[in-house]
């Protein structure tokens, strides 16, 4: 097994042992929030999955009970707006806009009819051939399932910009990757741009600070444990699920939701 994914075994299991003590909070409920990126038939990659095995899953959280919620519900919840969910209920997101999530996943979606926020880096839409155009996701917008928010604009690695900018230049490059993402994501889908995903799971108490000046409500990042009222608004953490994750520690994170 490779260590990225011992790694994530690792943390998957200090969280399932976390929970089954009660060291979160018990009076706030827990919110898996899960992260996809690609979807591949053939090679699936540390990144990505096969579309049965995403659609296995799918199907289990469907069959046992679990509640397939739209992101805004749990964003809500999240902010004291709801007093309470349905139980066992599950988030499900992609990342950065692949075509496979056109090719793919959205006949899943379709076929379950669960909804799914896509947080889209617009520099990669219609940019390449594994990429997905305007018009595609344009066209999933349309059919009231897919939400659309913020990856930034070109996926940086806020980290090593750090460390190869003037504090002037990275101040500005912070705010251009979080303004012109929204800007041009509102722009092309009518739709208010309030939600942001940070590149690499990356943030820190400075960025998080410039999202919300920037306009975002909530953001989210990859730290492998349910999101809850108990977090920062500007981190609230998601599972990323890749093709690796064994069937048994899928189960674990989806059991989670309290």
């Amino acid at each position: 097994m490779p260590a990225f994914m011992r790694l994530l075994s690792y943390l998957f299991l200090i969280t399932s042992i976390a929970f089954s003590y009660n060291i979160f909070a018990a009076n706030s409920t827990n919110i898996p929030i899960l992260c996809y990126h690609n979807l591949n038939p053939t090679t699936p990659g540390s990144m990505s999955m096969t579309p049965a095995k995403f659609e296995s899953q799918i199907k289990w959280l469907v069959d046992n009970g679990f509640t397939i919620i739209p992101l805004k519900q749990a964003v809500e919840y999240l902010q004291g707006k709801r007093d309470a969910l349905p139980k066992k209920s599950v988030v499900v997101t992609a990342d950065d806009g692949w075509k496979s999530v056109y090719t793919y996943m959205y006949p899943i979606i379709k076929k379950y009819n669960i909804p799914v926020t896509l947080f889209i880096y617009p520099e990669t839409i219609s940019n390449g051939k594994n990429a997905m155009t305007w018009d595609e996701l344009k066209k999933l917008q349309q059919t009231g399932l897919f939400d659309i928010q913020s990856h930034t604009y070109s996926h940086p690695n806020f980290k090593h910009a750090k460390k190869n900018m003037s504090p002037a230049n990275y101040e500005k490059f912070v705010n251009s990757e979080l303004v012109k993402s929204k800007s041009i994501l509102e722009n092309k889908t009518g739709n208010k741009i309030v939600y942001l995903a940070w590149p690499f799971g990356i943030y820190n108490d400075y960025l998080e600070e410039a999202a919300a000046k920037a306009g975002y409500v909530m953001s989210f990042t990859i730290d492998a444990i349910p999101a809850n009222q108990r977090f920062k608004p500007e981190a609230e953490p998601r599972y990323m699920i890749v093709d690796g994750l064994s069937v048994k520690t899928f189960h674990a994170i989806a059991n989670s939701a309290q």
